[in-house]
């Protein structure tokens, strides 16, 4: 099943949202561009994509786990039916009595 496009503003916005992703991905078109102009061989040139690959690999999957972690997070909040107000924990804890 084929992927829809996404638009070159929703790109931008997107990978605003993981400047971690943006950056590797950068890199990535650099070196596809030889911009340095230190990749003068084959070998040297699949050397650096493969390395920003696996890098740009790792930090999708932390991005990914990082949203897992929220989206849970919120979702046990809503289902608990807990009120929290700011960032106060989900889980129910009652506020510190007032002193007199």
């Amino acid at each position: 099943m084929a992927a829809k496009s996404l638009s070159d503003e929703e790109l931008l916005r997107r990978l605003g949202a993981h400047p971690q992703l943006r950056n590797r991905m950068e890199s990535l078109l650099q070196a596809v561009e030889d911009e340095a102009g230190g990749l003068r061989e084959a070998d040297a040139a699949e050397l650096r994509v493969i390395d920003e690959m696996r890098r740009m690999g790792q930090e999708a999957l932390q991005a990914w786990a990082s949203g897992q972690v929220e989206r849970r997070s919120r979702e046990s909040c809503q289902e608990s039916g807990v009120w929290s107000e700011g960032k106060k924990n989900c889980t129910g804890t009652p506020p510190l009595a007032k002193l007199p």
